[in-house]
Parts: structure tokens; sequence; C-alpha cells
């Protein structure tokens, strides 16, 4: 005598399916043959339950072959909801023969439909349960946990995956809830346990009619947006449009995440570039204006990486980002977001004349110097005020301040501060009156100090600051007293490729070259080795410096004779 199952396990519930599914095939085969009063009218929808009913036993077969088909709790869950539907279909093919009244042709249409899609997501279900490869885990139960008294072993994680992607909303509630938990544990295990499927399974909740699955599913895109792992994977899935879609009508959480994913995501020229392909300016703007700190942190960041795309400068501006920019260097509630502000404005300054024409005039530059003013500010700032300079008038300059701004940064700046200023010096010494404010306010002693720097970039940019001042006379005298110019100027010389600030010091030495005493330390600092080193190509006016040094060695040749 065969011992029944136990009522409840999984063999069970695959006896019970088996006993069930032959009754459902004939009954639906009588009500698509247009047996029945309820039936007539819609044989081509029994048909198609008829045939999602002759792939059942297939999918029963391959569950049941399984070696481990008994011993996970998914097989009999699964196993549970194909009798249950089964059931449904015995019932509401009963109830279609024998002429139920109660019914309508709508509501009959309806019930059909509904019917097709849980059997359809039965035999979708089934198959998923077989390709993620999850029935080969032994349920939690059986296997002591690998991580000590972590309830979130590597089998555990693969059912939370795979149940993501199974079964009706509430089921996958409860598996997002699961992998949420799972990854505040031991976020490493799960990131290392995803695979496409999964990630497209929790992308797909994004777009849950749910607004808590929606919010949940965000959380996790966005810890796996922030794993630095997953981003490939989380934009070929197609994660951009619907968290642009939560950014504009999410809950306050949802918002947040999505705000944050879209900024570790934007970080990506590429990706930078879909998300603003997909309308995505607009609602960052808008979250900019309107979010809490987090928010305004996390959409001030992503518009940064936004402006980084030279090809998005139009966009951004008609979208009205230098008018946000300029509002959170004024007003920002985080200092993060006045540094992303600041950087942003930087690349749009970079790339476009209108876009730096718009920032003055919406009041950018002033908006500029008074955070560089402040505590803490970043090169960004200095860098974004560089590329302005240039299309403001000479009044502006000096009733703004901003040459006084340049000093004190080049007197307490940051290296990389104390560049963007010397470079900006660069830009606006083209006119008398400027040079002169500039050597009478103290620049000059600052930019010969930034001829030693240990940084390439700072001693050819001070050298090039200096080399458009010579001009004029209080700044060649300067530079003539400062007994450091002449031997920084000279180290300056080196034919090393790396140097590249040797045609600068050259115009600065031709320069000082009509004093004897300047002559004279250049050559005891070695300048005529240095230029007969350098090759015309590379500096033109080496020769002629030459010349005048070699002229004044021969001249004290022969005085000595």
């Amino acid at each position: 005598m065969v011992e029944a199952p136990d009522e409840g396990s999984t063999e069970h519930w695959l006896s019970r399916a088996h006993l069930i599914l032959p009754v459902a095939r004939e009954k639906v085969q009588f009500s698509a043959s247009g047996g029945g009063g309820a039936a007539r009218g819609f044989a081509g929808r029994w048909k198609s339950v008829s045939s999602k009913l002759e792939r059942m036993p297939q999918c029963l077969s391959d569950l049941s072959c399984h070696p481990f088909f008994s011993k996970n709790a998914l097989c009999r869950e699964q196993l549970q909801s194909m009798a249950a539907t089964l059931s449904e279909v015995i019932e509401l093919a009963d109830r279609a023969a024998a002429g139920d009244h109660s019914i309508g042709k709508l509501q009959m249409q309806s019930d059909l439909d509904a019917l097709a899609g849980k059997l359809d997501l039965n035999l979708r279900d089934c198959g998923l349960l077989i390709k993620t490869g999850v029935l080969g885990e032994v349920s939690m139960q059986s296997l002591p946990s690998e991580g000590g008294d972590s309830a979130f072993g590597e089998p555990k994680i693969r059912e939370l995956l795979a149940r993501l992607q199974i079964g009706h909303a509430e089921a996958k509630h409860r598996a997002i809830d699961g992998l949420l938990e799972a990854m505040r544990e031991d976020e490493k295990a799960v990131v290392a346990a995803l695979g496409r499927s999964s990630i497209s399974a929790i992308v797909q909740l994004l777009t849950s009619t749910a607004p808590k699955i929606r919010e949940k599913a965000a959380m996790a895109v966005c810890l796996l947006a922030e794993s630095g792992n997953c981003e490939a994977f989380l934009v070929s899935e197609g994660a951009l449009p619907p968290l642009i879609k939560l950014v504009e009508s999410g809950t306050l959480v949802g918002r947040e995440k999505a705000l944050i994913s879209l900024q570790r995501l934007s970080m990506s020229a590429d990706t930078a570039r879909t998300i603003a392909a997909h309308g995505g300016i607009h609602p960052l703007i808008e979250a900019c204006w309107t979010g809490d700190s987090i928010a305004q942190l996390a959409a001030a960041g992503s518009l940064k990486n936004l402006s980084a795309a030279a090809e998005l400068t139009q966009s951004l501006a008609d979208e009205g980002a230098i008018r946000i920019m300029i509002h959170l260097l004024d007003c920002g509630s985080v200092l993060g977001a006045k540094e992303y502000a600041a950087e942003c404005l930087q690349n749009l300054s970079s790339f476009s004349e209108s876009a730096r024409k718009a920032i003055v005039s919406e009041g950018g530059i002033r908006s500029l110097l008074a955070y560089i003013d402040g505590p803490l500010p970043q090169e960004s700032a200095v860098a974004a005020l560089r590329n302005l300079v240039a299309s403001i008038s000479i009044d502006s300059l000096i009733s703004l301040g901003v040459l006084h701004t340049l000093f004190h940064v080049l007197k307490e700046g940051s290296l990389g501060a104390k560049h963007a200023a010397a470079s900006a010096i660069c830009r606006i010494s083209s006119s008398p009156e400027v040079k002169r404010l500039i050597e009478e306010i103290g620049c000059v002693g600052l930019l010969i100090k930034m001829l030693d720097s240990k940084s390439n970039m700072a001693r050819e940019v001070a050298a090039q600051a200096i080399a458009g001042l010579m001009s004029y006379r209080p700044v060649s005298r300067h530079v003539k007293k400062d007994e450091m110019s002449v031997p920084s100027l000279v180290q300056l010389l080196d034919p090393n490729p790396v140097n590249t600030a040797k045609k600068y010091a050259v115009s600065c030495l031709l320069s000082l070259s009509s004093s004897k005493k300047c002559r004279r330390m250049m050559i005891s600092h070695g300048a005529i080795g240095y230029l007969k080193k350098l090759s015309e190509m590379e500096v033109p006016d080496g020769k002629k410096l030459l010349y005048r040094l070699d002229r004044g060695t021969l001249k004290k040749l022969f005085s000595n004779k």
C-alpha cells in the first residue's frame, strides 16, 4: 500500500496538481467547443486557456525531476499556486457549462482574461525557477549558514532573488523587503549573487502600481548603484526612465533614493547623455528648487555630472540650470550643494560663450566671489571665475573686487585654486589699468613664489602671468628687485620635456636682460648651458637671450685681459 504524501508537503501539492489537471483540460476543451450556455461566444478565449493547460504537464515534470524538488520552499509554493489556478479553471468552466446567468458577457470576458493571465504567470514562474538555478540550493532550514549568525547565506539570498521574479505583487513585496534586509546585513554577498535577470526584476519593480513597492525598489537600486559594481546592468536593464519618473512623482523616500541613484549613474558620460535624452534635466532642476537637503544635494550632483558633457550645455542652459546653480551658491542648504553648483558653472562656462554671458547676466560673478570668500571654497569656483573674467568689463572687474579676490586666492588658496587664479590673471592682463592694479594689490610677489611650485602646471601658469605683466614697468622693476625671480626663472629653462614653462621663462628673462645685475645672475645660475640645449622650435627667443648673455661673457673676458 502506497503511503499518501503529507498534506501541505511539496509531494502533496504535486499530486494535487496532477489530479486536477486532466479535469481542467477536459472541461476547458468542452467549453472551447461551444458547450454550455455561458461559454458560447468565447471559444477563442477558451482555446487560449486550453493551449496554456497543454503546457502544464511539462512544467510539472521539470519541477518534479529536480534533485532538490522536495526540499525547496519555492517549489512547494509554485505548485500551490498552480493547483489554485487549476481549481479556478474548473470552477469557471463548470459555471459556464451550467449556464450560470449571474455571469454576464463582460464578466465572463474579464474572468477568462484574468485566468489566462494567471496561467501565463504560472508557466513563466515555473520556467524561471528552473532557469535561475535556485532549485539547486537546499533551503536554509537544512543547511548551516556560512556566515555564522547571519540569516542570509548564499542559498537564502538566491531564493530571495528568485522570489523577486515570480509570483504576484504581494509576494514580490515580501521578497524586496527580505532583499533589503539582506543588503543591510551583507551587501557584498547580495551583490556577488546578482545576475542580469535579478537586476532586471528589481528594475521592473520600479514601475509597480504600488507606491510602497516602487519606493523599496528604489532603495534597492540605490544600494546597488552605490556599490559600484552594478551600474552597467542597471542602465542596460532600463533603470533610468523609471528613476526619472520617481523623481517627478515618487514618495519622499523614493524620490531621494532615485536622485541618489541618478547622481551615481550619471558619473558615466554616456549615462549622463542618456538621462538627458530621457528628459531627466527638468526633473533634476525642479528637485534643486523644491527638494530637501538630501534631494537638493543629489540633484545638484547629477546636474554637475551632466554638465561635464559639452553637448548638453545648451540643453542645461535652456532648462534653467544656470539660474538654479547661482541660487544654490547663494542659498544652498548644504555646503556640498554649493560645491556641485560651482563645478557645474565651471563646466558650463568652459564650453560655451553664450553660457558665460548668461552666467554673468544672472549675477554669477558676484555669487562666485561670495562663495570664494567664504569658508572652504573649492578650486572649481575659482576656475569658473577664471572662465568668466574675460567676459566682463574692466570697470566690473574693479567694482566687484575680482582682483582682490584673486590676490587672496594666490595668498591662501590651495594649489589648484592658485593655478586657476594665476590663469585668470593671464586672461585679464592685457589692459595697462588692470596691470597697474595687479601690481599695486601685491599679486606679482605671489606669482614669483609660484615659480617654485612642485606642480609643473602651476609653474607654467605663473611664468605665463608674469610674462604678460612685464611690459608694465613697475612690474618689471618688482621682478628685478625680487632675489628669487631670476634663479626661479632660470630653473624653468630646463630642457626636460615635462617642463612646459620654458617659453614663458625665456620671455621674462629676455625682458630682464637689459639689467647687468640680472644678466650676471642668469649666467651664474647656468642659463647659458640651459639655452644651448634648447632648440629654436621649442623657444623662438632662446637664441636671442643666449646671444645677449654670451656677448656679456665675451666683454667680461676681453676686459679682464
